[in-house]
């Protein structure tokens, strides 16, 4: 199982990053992929894809698990990861 792990500083506070995370969740949306928050975390969930999102004062933390299903899919890690880090910045900076 291919793990990406991605982190982000802000200076919004907690509830103020959560709120920007629309942009994030549009792009997993592509995935066939969603989260479902509990407070500042979410866990995300989607077919041969899961993970987590964790939002604190400074920073938040994303932590994806590619299945079986989303690597015969053509799902690249890297690339993944290089777009969640884009889709961070973009809503958090």
């Amino acid at each position: 199982m291919a793990q990406v792990n991605v982190q982000q500083a802000h200076t919004l506070g907690r509830d103020a990053a959560v709120k920007r995370l629309a942009q994030f969740e549009e792009m997993l949306a592509k995935y066939r992929a969603k989260l479902e928050w509990s407070g500042p975390k979410a866990k995300i969930k989607g077919i041969g894809v899961g993970g987590e999102v964790s939002v604190t004062d400074t920073a938040v933390h994303v932590q994806v698990e590619l299945g079986m299903a989303a690597r015969l899919a053509g799902v690249d890690a890297q690339k993944l990861q290089g777009s969640i880090e884009k889709r961070l910045r973009e809503a958090l900076v």
